[in-house]
């Protein structure tokens, strides 16, 4: 059935937003080290750009320490030096064998701001969420008027797109209110 089939596909599209929108949320700084910090720094490895958890082991053997190992000492250097120019605020302490990164308190400024940040894409999320269910239900509207699928079929799917979409708006609202807490823990 036609209408199944718009469903399925909307709903896999909403649970890769919600993904991403975990995903971005694990690379932002909480004051707590985490490997996937690193996961938007790329080294040059022999002229191509590649992840540092690709080039070295990287673990959090602290709270708030990340400590990089890489597999070839000649690859400290080029680790050392991407960590600098990332965004990430941190300055790596490299003793020639590993780097270290402490990761500092966050003031209470830094957390405000990391909270905007946190609603800001939640909100990003939430207008790709309503954008699907805008796509699904002119998807529907579209093979009801093909006469697909009847009068009856078309308002039924229609209110599960909308169940759907309310769904994993309160998804986004339970994401982000916990990455909110994180970030607030003092």
């Amino acid at each position: 059935m036609a209408t199944k089939e718009i469903h399925s596909a909307h709903e896999d599209k909403m649970k890769k937003a919600l993904e991403v929108l975990r995903k971005e949320y694990g690379s932002l700084r909480a004051g707590r080290a985490t490997p996937s910090l690193l996961e938007k720094v790329m080294v040059d490895y022999y002229g191509s750009p590649t992840p540092v958890n690709q080039v070295a082991n990287v673990s959090v053997p602290e709270p708030r320490m990340i400590v990089i190992q890489p597999w070839e000492k000649t690859m400290l250097n080029a680790i050392d030096k991407a960590i600098q120019k990332s965004d990430l605020g941190l300055m790596p302490t490299n003793d020639g064998v590993i780097i270290r990164l402490t990761i500092p308190q966050l003031t209470q400024e830094r957390r405000s701001e990391i909270v905007k940040v946190i609603h800001k894409k939640a909100e990003e999320c939430r207008v790709v969420i309503r954008n699907l269910r805008r796509d699904a239900n002119e998807t529907i509207k579209k093979v009801e008027k093909d006469k697909t699928v009847s009068e009856d079929e078309a308002k039924k799917a229609q209110d599960d797109i909308q169940k759907l979409t309310d769904k994993y708006i309160k998804e986004v609202d339970q994401v982000m209110a916990a990455k909110e807490k994180e970030i607030m823990e003092v």
